[in-house]
């Protein structure tokens, strides 16, 4: 148990899904970087997230299998980016685009009720 009386798997957990935030993040850096006068916040943000998520990934795949926590993580970026491409940067959100993403959920779902961890 932790400090704060969470488990070792549930800290686990917090941590990937906090590295599928920050998965988010760099790819919307690297557009920000496209505007014009924003080449360097958009490069810092997206390095930085890089950073923050690959170090959470790390830390949740001591307890996570791998491959749970990487189809996890990609599963929250892909998701996430594609959430933020259509409420900031005008990406089309027809039924089909839609009825991906919604698949990713679902087996980002899948992998996690069949993990042991």
């Amino acid at each position: 148990m932790t400090a704060l009386g969470l488990s070792g798997v549930t800290v686990a957990w917090i941590a990937l899904l906090t590295a599928g935030l920050f998965e988010i993040g760099w790819p919307v850096g690297l557009k920000i970087s496209q505007q014009p006068g924003r080449l360097v916040l958009g490069i810092v943000l997206a390095a930085v997230c890089i950073f923050i998520s690959g170090a959470l990934l790390w830390y949740a795949q001591k307890t996570i299998s791998i491959g749970t926590a990487y189809a996890v993580w990609v599963g929250i970026g892909a998701a996430g980016t594609f959430l933020v491409g259509v409420a900031f940067f005008g990406d089309t959100a027809t039924l089909v685009r839609v009825l991906g993403i919604v698949l990713i959920v679902g087996g980002v779902i899948t992998l996690k009720l069949g993990s042991a961890s």
